[in-house]
């Protein structure tokens, strides 16, 4: 889902290749929060019922239960949409990262106003930790300007490359959902699951 355009002469565009298979090989697909970036619905992809469902909601209320004073931070002006409805959901205020990306592991982070958030625990927040890098170097940039800890909350934990081991040596907390089978899973997604099944199968 993530390769969704051709980056580079030669690139095969796979999320549509992948709808392709798995559109010839299932009859339905559920899923949780897939990379729609530059599709509507995954009906723009497959050709079978599929149906994605939300974990936004059970983010927030992990961060309701676990986190004192939040203040929720968004990777990037894409994801400004969802990270408000996670901190309006929450009873937090939020903020995005300036995120500057000059490769899969090279990444700069900036932030419009670090000052406005001493005193408040950060919650990194993504739908997906992949190499981790743009995790990491917010991480190590709230650090540098003397704020807590950060938590790394995330739906889908991939962790290529010790993405887990970088991020927990920097200090972070990181929480994803057990959509992925990992030692930082907290947050369960089967009653969405439940849900989604029965509607996509009704």
């Amino acid at each position: 889902m993530r390769q969704d355009m051709r980056f580079k002469s030669g690139e095969a565009v796979s999320s549509r290749h992948i709808a392709w298979l798995l559109s010839n090989s299932f009859d339905w697909i559920v899923t949780v929060d897939p990379h729609l970036h530059r599709y509507k619905t995954l009906s723009d992809l497959y050709t079978v019922p599929a149906k994605a469902t939300h974990a936004a909601p059970l983010l927030s209320e992990w961060i309701k239960e676990n986190i004192q004073d939040p203040v929720i931070i968004g990777p990037d002006s894409e994801s400004q949409q969802w990270v408000a409805a996670v901190a309006e959901a929450s009873g937090a205020s939020y903020t995005v990262m300036e995120k500057i990306r000059r490769g899969d592991r090279d990444v700069e982070i900036k932030f419009s106003d670090v000052s406005a958030m001493a005193g408040r625990d950060p919650v990194l927040l993504d739908d997906i930790i992949s190499s981790g890098r743009t995790m990491l170097e917010a991480v190590r940039t709230l650090r540098t300007h003397g704020l807590r800890a950060a938590t790394c909350l995330a739906i889908h934990g991939i962790f290529a490359d010790d993405a887990y081991g970088a991020l927990s040596a920097a200090g972070a907390n990181v929480v994803t959902c057990n959509t992925i089978p990992h030692v930082s899973n907290r947050i369960d997604v089967t009653s969405l699951l439940i849900d989604a099944v029965a509607a996509v199968r009704a």
